[in-house]
């Protein structure tokens, strides 16, 4: 369903996008012609070259999807689609400015100005206006699509509250249907329930559904074959949420194999298009890195090797990606026999919520405490990024000892790869307790973008410039 709906509202999307953006380019041109906010340029001054038209539509049409700009996600939301819009504008705009100090050098700075303020003013208008317009179109009769839901339990109340976020493409929620007695005449998320399941063909006939989704138990299964092979004489739609997807740690995929169709409960939540995107920035940001500070992390190793007796590097095993177990590499902040005494750091409150770290920690060193404080300790993870391991920004790996203690819900957060930083790190980092920053982490999951990975790379310099919550 949510491909149906927004295929063709994406389509215009993009089209629009790219036919706008040279636009404004012109328009900036005008503007810096006519405009009084300096001095009068003559028309041959403020010539654009043709192929400046061409590199707008190139970067603007790479950019934009890269950073999630048509993402369904997205789309549904007018906040989060306006912020995703104003970000893409502005990291596009940045490129372009590079392009044009490579090459049209002579390309007046305020029309530049005036282009960036034009193409913004245009893109956001055009998503307020297809959306009112999208609105007025459904509620044509010809557009709207109504919809039964078949089982008012929870699987059905869930995807009427999922539904209700694309009522504006003409979605239209009748109600349910079910067989259960106590749920009769009732409402559930505002949706009424019409009758029972015996009653569905003429409930479908007497409100005009065009679609019917079965959101029923296992143990429903006879009800549910026995309707569907009903409806095959009704022009509807017949689509099946199956219950399994409430097993599922994110979004289930389901995919054909040879005609039978595969449903992954533990596939990857950042997969495709994204995962390639976000390994390439993994690699490229953290070689370069590597190259720029690897004479430091060869003095902060030498300053460990003076200030405690041991090894400079400190590796443990940690979990991973869908609970992979990997050996994490840190500079050594403790001292040598630190792994022994855990078990007297870790605690636990009667609610059962983990501390494994505390400010007065007795087995961190004079150099790891300050090493701690700076976040400097971390930096050999550069090399589990570089692996394939970890990635710049993620959940944190946690301790296998630890992970013991999970609730089912918490291991969620293996269904992506651990990061060196991530949203609990720049929302309170060890001043959170592992409850806390597993909210947190699942948060960044269900939110995932290469825009979000930006923001908390650079809130996290913030926090470690101001040394809050590292200990």
């Amino acid at each position: 369903m949510n491909k149906r709906i927004t295929f063709n509202y994406t389509v215009v999307l993009v089209a629009f996008d790219l036919l706008l953006t040279p636009l404004a380019l012109y328009l900036a041109r005008l503007a810096r012609l006519w405009l009084p906010f300096s001095y009068r340029l003559e028309p041959r001054h403020v010539y654009l070259h043709p192929l400046l038209y061409a590199m707008v539509v190139v970067i603007w049409g790479m950019i934009l999807p890269t950073m999630s700009t048509y993402n369904p996600k997205r789309i549904l939301h007018p906040k989060e689609q306006g912020w995703s819009t104003f970000l893409a504008v502005s990291a596009s705009t940045l490129v372009f400015a590079g392009v044009l100090y490579l090459s049209f050098r002579e390309v007046p700075r305020l029309l530049f100005a005036y282009f960036y303020l034009i193409d913004l003013i245009l893109l956001l208008g055009l998503r307020l206006l297809l959306r009112l317009l999208w609105g007025v179109l459904s509620e044509q009769e010809q557009r709207v699509s109504r919809v039964l839901i078949v089982g008012a339990g929870d699987l059905g109340q869930n995807i009427v509250r999922q539904a209700k976020e694309y009522q504006w493409t003409g979605l239209r929620l009748e109600g349910y249907v079910d067989d259960d007695p106590t749920k009769q005449g009732r409402v559930f998320e505002d949706i009424p329930v019409l009758g029972t399941l015996q009653q569905a063909l003429t409930i479908i006939r007497q409100r005009d559904i065009s679609e019917v989704i079965f959101a029923l138990p296992l143990r429903a299964y006879e009800k549910f074959a026995r309707l569907v092979f009903r409806l095959q004489e009704l022009p509807v739609r017949v689509r099946v949420v199956p219950d399994v997807f409430s097993l599922a740690f994110f979004q289930a995929t389901i995919e054909d194999f040879h005609g039978v169709p595969l449903i992954g409960l533990r596939d990857p939540v950042i997969d495709g298009f994204d995962r390639v995107v976000k390994r390439l920035f993994d690699l490229a940001l953290s070689t370069v890195l590597l190259l720029i500070l690897w004479p430091f992390m060869l003095l902060i190793a030498a300053l460990i090797k003076l200030d405690s007796p041991g090894p400079a590097l400190f590796r443990q095993e940690r979990v991973g990606e869908n609970g992979r177990h990997f050996t994490m590499h840190k500079f050594r902040t403790m001292c040598v026999d630190a792994e022994q005494q855990l078990d007297e750091i870790v605690r636990e409150t009667p609610e059962g919520v983990i501390f494994s770290k505390r400010p007065d920690d007795p087995r961190v060193t004079r150099l790891g405490r300050f090493l701690r404080r700076s976040s400097l300790d971390e930096l050999p993870q550069l090399l589990n990024v570089i692996k394939g391991e970890m990635s710049l920004v993620g959940p944190r790996p946690e301790l296998p000892l630890l992970v013991q203690h999970y609730e089912n819900w918490q291991r969620q957060r293996f269904a992506v790869p651990p990061g060196m930083t991530g949203w609990w790190q720049v929302s309170g980092r060890s001043e959170h307790t592992m409850h806390l920053h597993t909210e947190d982490d699942l948060y960044y999951i269900r939110n995932y973008s290469l825009l979000l990975d930006l923001r908390i790379l650079w809130r996290t310099i913030g926090t470690v410039l101001r040394h809050r919550g590292a200990f």
